[in-house]
């Protein structure tokens, strides 16, 4: 699934019209007619009517996940009963702005009436400001004479309604609604009525996900041709509810002809776009070196649980090999933390810290291993700038950094610039706090727009890079980014990242490349730790370890 900005959206929706020769009318006609589906959809799941499905999900469903964006048919393909009655009580509002957003309110509101509910029509201003198209379906609605109202002359009342449509504000807006936009959206917000939105929800930004004050907290948004950006980021997703993206006559492929270049991760997004065999399938005569060999540097004294995690998920993703490197004095402690691991001594002499002397050590071990993982537990040490920057120009092959890691490549500063390029990939798996400091930004800074910094450290740096938080980011070097949709908030645990670092370096030993190994290792630690919270009686008592188990 597509993902677009409003410029994205505004480019396709022109050469559809201009250069496929797709009226814009009926763009329209069929955008107001997918509306009108999904608000008798809604309207039948409140009412508890027995009614024929009004719209199909292709709906990713693999692993058990749920998913909250769903790609919805029309209401002919899922057999609408055209002679369903509903009844005269249910009273829906249909909030019509002065541009193409509402012309699709105006078109619904028609659909909506034919079907047999009681629809009225409020106008944010004058409708003698509507132009084009939305002029035109303004003129029909008066024909039909489906009632109008126009708010701040007539007098209403929103907690009276069964339902309200949102057709005030589309993808083009920018910064806080002005009035009577903002009053009206506060008063549909207050009436406690299920709200469905159309394209956006009016006051959320379409890039961003930014909500500006105020904004229509929607139960459903019924989005039109390509699921827009600012409804896969927080807070926007959560003020979008339920999101149904619905074809309007825009061909599917030409986003993929046009160059947009983000997607939503779902299983048929790693079979299709990125050539991942999602069975995980094992050839009949493999052995463990088929799979693999992974050398985790990470823990120290005081964190060896985080390397203990990442080497131990490693190995519940499918490694065939995977050592793990540890300060010489930290080994005996940990001799049967795991028998599946090997163990190796690295920091010789030391007290159970990391020191730069390591470095040849690393190298060393390195040689015969497939993936280095470095980061989890490290800690910060003398020298530790240089360490890395070894492991970075003399080691051959693929390097995942996390963590401490991180946080060394962000103090190398300018420094980075003298550092060679690397031959083999680098998979790079910062927080926001982590991404923030990669960035010298501030960490809200960076939430405000996660795709945009992701993407633009990915291609600048040539690494891919995985943005760790709700709907996690995975930015490719070419500019391509996934964003995820699978886990949920119970995973906001210690050593959950440290789970993740040790899956994409597992999936990086049995021949997946970065980006690959980045997408599909999201994808899998978000379903595992829904399957995780399933075996809990909250997500909340999920931890880290429930985590690979699930696996």
């Amino acid at each position: 699934m597509y993902i677009v900005t409003a410029e994205e959206m505004r480019q396709l929706d022109r050469y559809t019209i201009d250069k496929l020769g797709i009226p814009a009318l009926t763009l329209m006609e069929n955008a107001g007619r997918a509306i009108a589906d999904e608000v008798l959809k809604l309207c039948a799941v409140e009412s508890g009517w027995s009614h024929k499905s009004f719209s199909g999900s292709h709906a990713d469903s693999a692993y058990g996940t749920e998913r909250r964006y769903i790609v919805g048919q029309g209401a002919a393909e899922q057999g609408y009963d055209e002679g369903t009655a509903y009844a005269e009580r249910e009273h829906w509002y249909i909030l019509v702005g002065k541009g193409n957003n509402g012309g699709d309110g105006l078109v619904a509101a028609r659909h909506l009436t034919d079907a047999g509910l009681r629809v009225t029509v409020v106008y944010a201003e004058s409708p003698d400001t509507l132009r084009g198209e939305a002029a035109m379906q303004r003129d029909t609605i008066a024909a039909l004479h489906i009632p109008t109202l126009v708010y701040g002359r007539d007098a209403f009342d929103l907690r009276g309604a069964f339902g309200i449509v949102d057709a005030l504000l589309g993808t083009g807006t920018q910064g806080p609604p002005r009035e009577p936009y903002a009053s009206l959206i506060r008063e549909a917000n207050a009436s406690g009525v299920p709200l469905v939105s159309v394209d956006v929800p009016s006051g959320l930004n379409a890039d961003t996900g930014a909500l500006h004050e105020p904004c229509i907290r929607a139960r459903v948004t019924v989005c039109l041709a390509y699921l827009k950006r600012g409804l896969v980021q927080y807070p926007g997703a959560e003020a979008a509810g339920d999101v149904t993206v619905r074809y309007i006559g825009i061909p599917p492929g030409l986003a993929r002809e046009r160059g947009v270049q983000l997607r939503l991760l779902t299983r048929g997004t790693l079979r299709e776009a990125l050539g991942v065999d999602v069975s995980r399938s094992r050839v009949p005569d493999g052995h463990k070196g088929t799979y693999g060999h992974v050398l985790v540097a990470a823990g120290s004294l005081r964190m060896s649980g985080a390397g203990l995690l990442a080497a131990r998920a490693a190995l519940r993703i499918g490694s065939g090999l995977v050592t793990w490197a540890v300060p010489e004095a930290l080994l005996p402690r940990l001799i049967g933390a795991a028998p599946e691991l090997m163990l190796a001594a690295a920091a010789v002499g030391g007290d159970g810290e990391w020191n730069a002397g390591s470095a040849d050590e690393l190298l060393q071990l390195a040689q015969a291993r497939d993936v280095l993982a470095v980061g989890p537990g490290l800690g910060r040490f003398a020298g530790d700038t240089g360490w890395l920057r070894r492991l970075w120009e003399e080691y051959g092959g693929p390097l995942v950094l996390d963590a401490d890691a991180l946080n060394i490549l962000a103090a190398a500063g300018p420094e980075l610039e003298a550092w060679k390029p690397r031959g083999a990939a680098v998979v790079l798996t910062p927080h926001p706090g982590e991404m923030a400091r990669l960035l010298g930004l501030s960490t809200a800074e960076v939430q405000r727009d996660r795709i945009a910094h992701a993407r633009q450290y990915a291609r600048t740096r040539g690494v891919t890079l995985v943005l760790k938080g709700a709907r996690t980011v995975i930015a490719c070097p070419d500019g391509t980014v996934y964003v995820n949709t699978t886990g949920h908030a119970g995973m906001a645990t210690g050593g959950a990242g440290d789970v993740l670092t040790g899956i994409i370096a597992g999936l990086l030993a049995q021949g997946l490349n970065a980006s690959q190994a980045a997408a599909f290792g999201v994808y899998l630690h978000g379903v595992a730790g829904e399957t995780a919270a399933r075996h809990r009686e909250h997500a909340a008592s999920v931890i880290a370890g429930d985590i690979i188990e699930a696996l």
